[in-house]
């Protein structure tokens, strides 16, 4: 197929949040892996405070910016770029992150050879190689959930009955079907998207991607957990999880995913 008959092929949305540094090194990472793709590449900014626009004006003159005057949260800044999207496939990216060249590559060719894919997840490591188990999940059910919370998820990681959160029962190497994918990496097929509609914007951060994957699923399309690229994904230092304030708006959000299902 030839790309080069569309605007854009993929369009890339980065929602950055006073991450300077990472955010210069996702973007190298990204423009290294965009060789023979037509991609557009925007950054919406949650008014940060450091000089993150700056950087990205003086240093990657080509992308497209959004510039937000307070922080609007996760899916409402995705959203106003998707809005302006003419691609034929998006990707959420996280700004803590690092692909490899091939990763758009390899990405692209499996949605066009998989037409009922409507979105796809990669292999993710943290900063010091670990596998990070969120790369594929399932849906948060209340017994999904009872074993996560008291533990038997993480007693019986390879458990098809007690560890379906993770899927632990799927290996890592291995391309599958997965119900939810991280939004932190989520390439998605814009048609699937407009079917199913863009991020739920009641969502101020966490759980939209859960949300996201499950409107896909409903939508009558396929989520793939596609490991045969993988990426870094610096865990955390975009969200600064552990803090009281993390633990409080993730919860939150699990609530209103189930409050909408």
């Amino acid at each position: 197929m030839d790309n080069t008959s569309f605007a854009h092929s993929i369009s890339i949305v980065i929602v950055n949040y006073n991450v300077r540094f990472f955010l210069e090194q996702a973007l190298r990472s990204v423009f290294k892996a965009t060789a023979n793709l037509s991609v557009q590449v925007w950054v919406v900014d949650n008014a940060s405070s450091d000089d993150s626009m700056d950087m990205v004006k003086q240093k990657f003159p080509t992308v497209q910016i959004i510039e937000n005057k307070d922080n609007v949260g996760f899916a409402r800044a995705n959203n106003m770029a998707l809005r302006q999207s003419n691609a034929n496939y998006v990707l959420l990216l996280n700004p803590d992150t690092l692909l490899e060249e091939s990763t758009l590559s390899k990405c692209f060719h499996f949605m066009e050879n998989n037409p009922k894919a409507g979105a796809l997840g990669v292999r993710m490591i943290d900063g010091t190689g670990n596998f990070l188990p969120e790369s594929k999940r399932g849906i948060p059910t209340p017994w999904v959930a009872f074993c996560k919370t008291f533990g038997l998820s993480a007693l019986f990681p390879s458990s098809k009955q007690f560890n379906t959160y993770h899927l632990g029962f799927l290996s890592e190497f291995e391309t599958s079907e997965a119900p939810v994918l991280s939004g932190a990496f989520m390439f998605i097929r814009m048609e699937a998207l407009k079917k199913a509609g863009l991020l739920d914007e009641d969502f101020f951060m966490y759980g939209e991607d859960i949300d996201l994957s499950v409107r896909i699923l409903q939508a009558g399309f396929k989520n793939y957990y596609f490991p045969e690229t993988t990426i870094i994904h610096y865990k955390g230092e975009s969200t600064r999880k552990g803090t009281v304030n993390y633990v409080r708006i993730f919860y939150q959000a699990m609530i209103l995913f189930k409050g909408n299902r």
